[in-house]
């Protein structure tokens, strides 16, 4: 861990560690030296630079969920620490919404979501990163449909004009993080995977996955068995079929005592001109960004399957972009 603190065992240790030391332990000022002075954070809900906007959304959500624990289910990472690593950190977040902020006024309710980030460190700093947040999940916990609170949410930042924009190629800006993954086998079979999916070869369900398969989709939506795969995948390519379907990065890990394991982060772009997941097609452009984790294994000799997988996208910041299009507000 060569220019990392040497409290930190290794870089799992790392970005669990100051995860914790962030909010659970209320370190916020620790964020001047974990993150880089102008950091580019992209959510599916936004983009921002700099770690004093970072030092600001941390303080916020948690004067909204004073409570909320981060817990670490998974890093999947590549790179080295002289060149840089990347972390894709799998997290199960529980908190109370006890005051008021983002997702309205105080309601008391008890929440737990996922989260995936992909965080780019070097020298003990974070200074590029994605992050996805389950937001559907968090808002039907709260009795929202996700589509009616994204409306009352522009609403209340001031109307289509001034609302906060979505992330799309046109506002994304250029961080410092330009590599791709590795060249694991693992990270491979898992893009190969959702490639053909992607290309209407929905066959590869049934192929590629366990027949016990577990899986948590966006919504905080967990499954069992090749059906949820389907229709979680048939109708998000269904709601989008002419998109462009890309591949931003892939890992793939061998760990001792973990099972073979694979990250991938992944965007659809284009029009939604078909029924799926989005309802009614609208024609809006949409800007989707995706991140998915998997676990691999050989239950009966020679059948190497895929045996639990998450994947989320923020279907608040897909109904945004939909939203602002439509004028249904």
């Amino acid at each position: 861990m060569k220019g990392f603190d040497p409290k930190f065992t290794d870089f799992p240790d790392y970005i669990v560690g100051i995860t914790k030391e962030i909010w659970e332990d209320r370190g916020l000022a620790t964020l001047h030296d974990y993150y880089a002075s102008d950091i580019v954070v992209r959510m599916p809900g936004s983009v921002s630079t700099g770690n004093q906007g970072v030092i600001a959304a941390t303080a916020a959500t948690l004067a909204e969920f004073p409570d909320r624990t981060l817990l670490g289910e998974d890093v999947i990472w590549s790179g080295t620490p002289e060149e840089g690593m990347l972390s894709s950190h799998r997290i199960m977040s529980t908190a109370t919404h006890l005051g008021d902020g983002m997702f309205g006024p105080a309601t008391g309710k008890k929440l737990a979501y996922r989260i995936l980030a992909d965080c780019h460190a070097k020298n003990n700093a974070i200074d590029d990163e994605w992050l996805i947040r389950d937001n559907g999940a968090v808002v039907r916990q709260m009795g929202w449909d996700p589509k009616d609170f994204t409306r009352d949410l522009i609403a209340r930042e001031g109307g289509p004009e001034a609302c906060v924009k979505p992330l799309t190629p046109a506002n994304d800006l250029e961080g410092p993080y330009k590599g791709r993954g590795n060249d694991n086998a693992w990270g491979q079979r898992h893009a190969d995977l959702l490639s053909a999916m992607m290309a209407a070869d929905m066959a590869a369900v049934e192929r590629e996955y366990d027949r016990a398969v577990q899986t948590e989709y966006p919504g905080g939506a967990s499954g069992h068995s090749w059906d949820p795969v389907d229709r979680f995948w048939m109708s998000l390519r269904a709601a989008m079929p002419s998109a462009k379907f890309t591949i931003h990065h892939q890992i793939g890990r061998d760990d001792p005592n973990m099972p073979p394991r694979s990250a991938l982060r992944w965007s659809l772009h284009g029009k939604h001109d078909g029924w799926g997941c989005f309802g009614a097609p609208t024609g809006a452009e949409l800007y989707v960004l995706g991140i998915s984790h998997a676990e691999w294994g050989e239950l009966i000799g020679g059948q190497i399957k895929l045996r639990r997988e998450w994947t989320l996208f923020d279907e608040t910041a897909v109904w945004k972009q939909i939203l602002l299009h439509s004028g249904d507000l």
